[in-house]
């Protein structure tokens, strides 16, 4: 049997449901960036045009496999792009940032400086 209206308007106000306004979802944190030697990466070459590998690899004190990693991933998400070539008979490997990578890291800066405004706010 359906309650009367005069029973749901009589309700107790700690029975009432609280309506809350809907908050809207914060953007999602780019997880491809946010690993460290990545962020690291993609920081480096935002105020560089170009860094070699070696180049890479002494700034962020890293392994050759560890860079190489986390270089191919930017690469495969077109973060970067990535150019072998010889100095003579020696390999060089340059990565630079592309547009669409220099657009993510933006996008990362300005989350993360809107949850240290958020989080200072308390």
């Amino acid at each position: 049997m359906a309650k009367s209206n005069a029973a749901r308007i009589a309700r107790p106000e700690a029975e009432r449901p609280v309506k809350t306004k809907a908050q809207p979802a914060p953007p999602e944190l780019d997880r491809l960036i946010h690993e460290r030697v990545r962020l690291a990466i993609v920081s480096a070459l935002a105020v560089r045009d170009s860094l070699t590998f070696n180049e890479l690899k002494g700034l962020l004190k890293t392994s050759d496999g560890n860079l190489s990693v986390h270089a191919r991933k930017l690469e495969d998400a077109e973060y970067v792009t990535c150019a072998k070539s010889f100095e003579g008979r020696v390999p060089k490997t340059e990565y630079r940032l592309t547009a669409q990578g220099r657009r993510a890291l933006e996008r990362y800066l300005d989350h993360m400086e809107a949850l240290i405004h958020a989080t200072r706010g308390r």
